[in-house]
């Protein structure tokens, strides 16, 4: 396979080319693809109409893949696939207001995926099987150049601090989905890094997940609040994001160690089915 990668406007995200999901992967050309991820964070691969296994066979190119602690949100034949579905068992659209979307739906939040784990997801890579026709944008944030962007004032708050990612936060912000007690037992608060480097560039970026997050150390919950809101508030300037226009059977791949997404509001009426798997970490957070 011969890839053409071409830059997206901006400082953040890059098309990719050339590239048949249906066949396996040479080294030099895997080798070649994740170079180009670690440089622009965000790929966009237009027209692969591939299967389940086959997304999970491209995806095991990078590593394990998790297996999400919610029955909710996995496919019970392929459990690596994380359903990002409004569509139901029965082929039927479910109401916003039903337990799973009322989850799924905040996902208009900025966030970044499995950072309440001790380990969180090294990358996420998302098929788009049926796309809506206005809305339901994915837009990403390059959190390396956010933190290079911080007034000096705002850095020294949160420099060596660490942030608290709690998975039960979703149920403080609208989620009315009740996990099962073993679910709550597997994904207990944990606290990491404002500021991380990342394992394979080393190059430093802010390390929040505002979905999850809901406290600072060091500092109580009106300042918490107020330090997380200016962040968010950053984060979403147009300088540092890349908004992605859905068309079918593309597939996006970003790397959560070094950026944030986020959805746009779309119609709930209409079908949005995509199809995602999350490969598992290197390791820890590593702190700046």
């Amino acid at each position: 396979m011969t890839l053409t990668v071409t830059p997206i406007d901006g400082c953040i995200g890059a098309r990719v080319t050339g590239l048949n999901l249906h066949e396996a992967l040479s080294d030099a050309t895997f080798a070649e693809l994740h170079a180009a991820w670690m440089q622009h964070k965000v790929l966009v691969l237009p027209d692969q109409n591939i299967s389940d296994d086959e997304h999970v066979a491209f995806a095991t190119r990078f590593g394990e893949l998790e297996i999400h602690h919610q029955k909710i949100i996995k496919d019970e034949t392929n459990p690596a696939i994380f359903k990002v579905s409004n569509v139901d068992e029965n082929n039927q659209v479910r109401p916003p207001s039903s337990d799973v979307m009322t989850q799924l739906l905040l996902t208009k939040i900025w966030h970044t995926d499995s950072s309440f784990r001790e380990v969180p997801c090294m990358g996420s890579i998302l098929r788009g099987l049926e796309v809506v026709d206005e809305g339901g944008q994915t837009c990403f944030t390059n959190m390396a150049a956010v933190l290079e962007g911080l007034p000096a004032d705002l850095l020294a708050k949160i420099e060596g601090k660490r942030c608290r990612h709690d998975f039960a936060h979703l149920n403080r912000i609208g989620s009315k989905y009740v996990p099962t007690a073993e679910e709550k037992l597997a994904m207990p608060p944990i606290w990491q890094p404002m500021i991380r480097v990342h394992p394979v560039t080393g190059q430093k970026s802010l390390y929040i997940s505002p979905i999850y997050n809901d406290a600072i150390e060091g500092m109580d919950d009106a300042e918490a609040k107020e330090v997380l809101d200016q962040l968010y508030e950053i984060c979403s300037e147009p300088r540092f994001v890349y908004e992605h226009t859905w068309t079918q059977y593309d597939i996006l791949m970003w790397d959560n160690r070094s950026t944030m997404h986020r959805i746009l509001p779309y119609d709930p009426a209409a079908r949005r089915v995509s199809h995602r798997t999350t490969i598992v970490g290197d390791g820890p957070v590593m702190a700046a």
